[in-house]
């Protein structure tokens, strides 16, 4: 049995050094367009998660010449849904516990 569809907030915020973020995030259904993100500032979304077949956002991000690719939100994983982005890659931030290095940068 499926459960009830519920209200969920991806937030990746831009904590590089003098450099804007290129995020580009999309699911299967849903291609959220990609977004200059200043240092300091966030990007969002919101979308209620659909259980029967999985949400699941993929995010791409870039800064002058590195990339990183991650799941951004995974519906049947423990996945967090606050990431920051740094000069060593992104970290997730669950709530009441230390942050983690989920990706690091890559040079294409």
């Amino acid at each position: 049995m499926a459960r009830p569809s519920v209200q969920v907030t991806v937030n990746i915020t831009n904590q590089l050094t003098q450099k804007i973020l290129i995020v580009h995030c999309r699911s299967k259904d849903d291609d959220l367009g990609a977004h200059a993100v200043a240092v300091g500032e966030s990007i969002h979304w919101s979308f209620r998660d659909n259980f029967f077949g999985g949400t699941h956002f993929w995010c791409k991000l870039a800064v002058e010449d590195k990339r990183i690719s991650f799941a951004a939100y995974e519906a049947y994983f423990e996945i967090f849904t606050k990431w920051v982005v740094c000069d060593d890659g992104v970290y997730g931030q669950p709530d009441g516990h230390p942050s983690f290095l989920e990706a690091g940068w890559r040079r294409p």
